[in-house]
């Protein structure tokens, strides 16, 4: 089903540039698919382990990201900026860290880089890419936003589209239970 979420936003987005020349800025879908369950964390770093059972009646941001991807740390100002502005609205930003590489499961390395890029948002550790399988994803760095209801309504891929992503964020914060 995600998968299936995924091909139709690409369409779309080529379908509006091809038309228009430029990617077209769309609200949230209102409904999508159940978003998978955190699974196969090896650890949980600036939080307890949550599930998105508990983060019902909030906005989720998960964002797979590793740290050696440059394209993810470009991404990481504007997913710190999200995360300081629209946490105390209910936004909840979680980041999957799935490793590109062996030394990326090393613990202690993602914590040092957590505190380098001064990340205060709860990290999934997804060494065995069970979280990222689960999202049949295959981007770093990738963002799934899901709604109250823990459904996946908005997916971007890569850097890009910030104002998009973050037009999403707020409609999503404003929408009523």
């Amino acid at each position: 089903m995600l998968s299936q979420l995924k091909t139709l936003a690409i369409a779309a987005t080529f379908a509006a540039t091809a038309a228009t020349g430029t990617a077209a800025l769309a609200a949230p879908l209102q409904t999508g698919p159940t978003a998978p369950e955190f699974t196969g964390i090896s650890q949980w770093l600036n939080s307890d382990p949550l599930t998105l059972q508990q983060l019902r009646g909030k906005v989720v941001l998960v964002d797979f990201w590793t740290y050696t991807c440059i394209n993810c740390i470009n991404t990481l100002p504007y997913v710190k900026s999200w995360n300081q502005k629209y946490k105390d609205q209910g936004l909840t930003v979680v980041g999957v860290h799935t490793p590109e590489y062996p030394f990326e499961r090393n613990t202690d390395n993602v914590k040092t880089a957590i505190k380098r890029f001064g990340i205060t948002y709860p990290v999934a550790q997804d060494n065995q890419y069970s979280t990222w399988s689960a999202y049949n994803n295959q981007y770093w760095p990738a963002f799934y936003l899901l709604n109250k209801k823990g459904q996946v309504v908005y997916t971007h891929f890569g850097e890009g589209d910030y104002a998009q992503t973050e037009a999403a964020i707020k409609a999503l914060l404003a929408q009523k239970d």
